[in-house]
């Protein structure tokens, strides 16, 4: 886990790789599945999830329109209930292409077993089919072009997904351990008035 120490200066000092880092460089490291620690360096006070929101505020003002606002939306009515579903959303897209496999598997089958297609066919077609949705090393123009449409035209990646699901996973648990100590102290401040 990197460890991530904020100044009173405001900047931002890897301790692993002994230099300062941005905003931008932690978020790197988020989206290259580091996971990531940010502590005050004069408190020790824990700063991750503060600087999570600034890092998807700033990703925001750079990309108008990154988060959809019902997601934002989502995220400031949440509770824990409603990160975990947010976070179910945004991994469903990352098991298409196993379901997509599944069903040509299936339908292939149904066809052998009916005698439509003889077996020797229908692994042809079935090669066929799952080379579509599998990444292929000679096509990675195609691939770089795909992810630069979707850049384009505003649609997350399929590495941007993963990314925010861990970004949810972080909050949750932050969100969560924030949880744990905000009702306690509602419960003191209401024996103390009683």
């Amino acid at each position: 886990m990197a460890i991530i120490k904020r100044y009173p200066n405001r900047k931002l000092y890897d301790t692993e790789a002994k230099k300062y880092i941005t905003l931008d460089g932690i978020a790197e490291l988020i989206r290259d599945g580091q996971e990531v620690q940010v502590m005050d360096h004069s408190t020790g006070e824990d700063l991750t999830t503060l600087t999570l929101t600034q890092i998807i505020f700033e990703q925001e003002k750079k990309k108008s329109g990154f988060l959809p606002q019902s997601v934002l939306t989502g995220l400031v009515k949440a509770g824990g209930d409603r990160l975990s579903s947010l976070r179910s959303a945004l991994a469903a897209p990352l098991d298409l292409i196993r379901q997509v496999d599944d069903e040509i598997e299936r339908r292939i089958q149904a066809l052998i077993k009916k005698g439509e297609l003889a077996e020797e066919e229908g692994r042809r077609l079935r090669d066929k089919l799952l080379a579509q949705t599998r990444r292929l090393p000679d096509f990675p123009a195609t691939e770089e072009r795909l992810e630069e449409l979707l850049r384009m035209r505003g649609l997350p990646t399929q590495q941007d997904i993963a990314s925010l699901a861990g970004q949810l996973d972080v909050l949750t648990s932050k969100l969560e351990h924030l949880n744990q100590l905000v009702i306690p102290n509602e419960d003191e401040e209401r024996e103390q008035s009683l």
